[in-house]
């Protein structure tokens, strides 16, 4: 049997570090990517598809998604099973609810373990987050009602293997891998954390076109051919449709403006989509960094983030301190902060101010 597996494509994400036209072009994106998913699902004859949770945003989602929703899921007509996660959970005026799906759509409704028969002997095992936090472990004492082969698609934060605060993420519906065996379960289909993972009983597909700057590993949509006895073969194929960077451009020596300016023009030469640039390395003190300038860079590009890494500046602090003035007697005031990163950037904050600079932003 052939299923392709999903998962994590928040429809209607906010992208709120994005000028209104390029978030908006980020959603447009994900939109993409599920359309790509399907295709995908068509051209490989599978007999199903798995959506593991967090398919949209349930309190951004509009209206216009939900309608997209319905219509790609109709129109592709293979058997597909959601099992709702922590952001698209299951609330009572939820879409899941709501919406009159087509035939072919499945939504596991309760938040333990419920049965649908693939094909004799085969069953998969599915439920859904009720709640936005605080869901419990799904596979904690399961164990079938029946014979044959045994899976299961949930939205859940394997324990043991993957870290727990995955960029910040916070772990819904725990459980551990030894439970699935435990439970007499072959194989879990999940989904929660964004970077992709095939262990030995379960498989995280990771998020199929990137979310957030600094991804790395292999996403996209898991093609499975599942054994008669259990056994799983994995195929990634990516679906991806933005193409996103994380560029450090390191301003070793910079005094002025212009030379920042010439730094970011070629690191950002040949590059396309979204990209966020990291400021970094030692410059002179003359140095004013105007971001909103830099950011004109970018007029190529889908969308530009620019941020200050790791700069330091090329003040001599003690120099300064021996000064009789002002700044020389502000830096002496400085000395009772205990902590030397953060004695650093307050000084460096205030001698930028008293020299009526604009670029008051010390990382």
């Amino acid at each position: 049997m052939k299923l392709l597996h999903f998962a994590d494509l928040h429809l209607d994400a906010p992208f709120a570090w994005a000028s209104p036209e390029a978030a908006r072009l980020r959603r447009r994106n994900r939109r993409q990517a599920l359309t790509r998913i399907l295709q995908l699902a068509t051209a490989e004859e599978c007999d199903a598809i798995l959506a593991a949770g967090d398919l949209f945003e349930l309190d951004r989602v509009r209206p216009d998604t939900l309608e997209f929703l319905r219509s790609v899921f109709a129109d592709v007509e293979i058997p597909t099973y959601v099992a709702p996660g922590n952001h698209d959970w299951l609330s009572p005026r939820s879409p899941y609810r709501t919406i009159r799906w087509s035939p072919n759509v499945h939504i596991f409704a309760e938040d333990a373990l419920q049965p649908v028969t693939l094909r004799d002997g085969l069953t998969l095992w599915g439920a859904a987050h009720l709640a936005p936090a605080n869901t419990a472990n799904f596979f904690a004492g399961f164990r079938p009602d029946r014979g044959g082969i045994h899976v299961a698609v949930v939205h859940a934060s394997e324990r043991t293997a993957l870290p727990w605060q995955e960029t910040g993420k916070q772990p819904h519906a725990p459980f551990e891998a030894a439970e699935l065996e435990e439970g007499g379960l072959s194989h879990a289909f999940l989904g929660h954390y964004h970077v992709p993972r095939d262990a030995k009983r379960h498989t995280y597909p990771g998020n199929p076109d990137p979310l957030e700057f600094g991804e790395a590993g292999e996403r996209g949509a898991v093609l499975v051919t599942l054994s008669a006895d259990g056994a799983v073969d994995r195929e990634r194929r990516s679906v991806a449709v933005s193409e996103v960077h994380d560029l450090t451009v390191n301003l070793r020596g910079a005094a002025h403006a212009e030379e920042v300016a010439d730094a970011v023009s070629l690191a950002l030469a040949g590059v396309a989509g979204f990209v966020r640039v990291t400021l970094a390395g030692e410059v002179a003190a003359s140095l004013d960094l105007e971001l909103g300038e830099l950011r004109r860079l970018g007029a190529h590009l889908d969308g530009l983030l620019i941020r200050v890494g790791d700069i330091s500046s090329g003040y001599d602090l003690a120099e300064i301190e021996r000064e009789a003035s002002v700044r020389g007697q502000f830096a002496r005031s400085s000395s009772g902060i205990e902590d030397p990163d953060l004695r650093r950037r307050v000084l460096l904050t205030g001698l930028r101010a008293l020299e009526g600079r604009g670029d008051l932003e010390v990382a």
